[in-house]
């Protein structure tokens, strides 16, 4: 095994692996029409696989969650817009597009790339923070409780981190300067 391959597998086991428990109940909750979470996590792995040999990983956890987010997304509207119809009948089956287009998917895409380096450029508590209170969602008190640190820390670096990701979107246009 190549030593790229061996880096790759201990990263895995290091970084991604030991959240695999909390992402189950994370699906369960956030989907819990879904039938089949063991498919939904293999495929959010293999993305997360494909995006570290990219280099797009800065922070495991976050990525591996709203990965899996997407993926669940991605699922449920293939789920809708699959049906089972005959091929006789295709010719008269009206095209209708449901979904943004490719411009818009693109541009959102490029959005919550620059908001994830937005959000990687800050520093290591206000990050860990504003991760565990905006994309996770956990109450403030809890926050406080996982990090040691007070209510009102976990505020102040809330706040901060939102202001100081405004200020990385205002400078790479994403935010007109009348956005508060």
């Amino acid at each position: 095994m190549p030593s790229g391959d061996a880096n790759l597998s201990r990263w895995f086991a290091e970084e991604v692996q030991p959240h695999e428990a909390d992402l189950r109940v994370y699906l369960r909750r956030a989907f819990p029409s879904l039938l089949d979470i063991d498919d939904l996590v293999q495929e959010t792995y293999a993305r997360v696989f494909r995006a570290k040999t990219a280099g797009k990983i800065a922070e495991a956890r976050p990525y591996l969650f709203s990965t899996a987010r997407n993926a669940a997304y991605d699922l449920f509207r293939r789920g809708k817009i699959i049906s089972i119809i005959g091929l006789a009948e295709i010719d008269r089956l009206p095209v209708v597009e449901d979904g943004p287009g490719v411009a818009e998917a693109l541009d959102h895409a490029h959005e919550l790339a620059i908001l994830h380096e937005a959000i990687g450029a800050l520093p290591v508590r206000c990050r860990q923070v504003l991760t565990l209170c905006k994309v996770y969602g956990l109450a403030h008190r809890e926050v406080a409780q996982r990090l040691g640190i007070s209510e009102h820390t976990v505020n102040a670096q809330v706040a901060l981190g939102v202001l100081r990701c405004r200020n990385f979107l205002r400078a790479r246009g994403l935010m007109s300067e009348r956005a508060r």
